[in-house]
């Protein structure tokens, strides 16, 4: 399999992940209290929601293209 495919594939499975999954959770550590030695810090969880309308046009795109890579990908001039 060339790259071409490969990267075909690797769009196609993302398009259709992101499809499976709305909103995506990162951990962002803060560190609030300093008292000479000692550090006080806090590590809040925060979800990230993608709107419907964005998740579903991107992954239009990505599958379309994935697709188009698959079909034409290895045709050279």
């Amino acid at each position: 399999m060339n790259a071409v495919k490969g990267l075909a594939i690797a769009l196609i499975i993302a398009g259709a992940l992101g499809l499976a999954y709305g909103s995506f959770t990162y951990t962002k550590e803060t560190h609030d209290v300093k008292i000479g030695p000692i550090e006080m810090s806090v590590k809040d969880k925060e979800t990230v929601n993608i709107p419907v309308w964005a998740g579903v046009g991107a992954i239009a795109i990505a599958i379309a293209i994935g697709g188009l890579l698959l079909v034409f990908g290895d045709r050279r001039k």
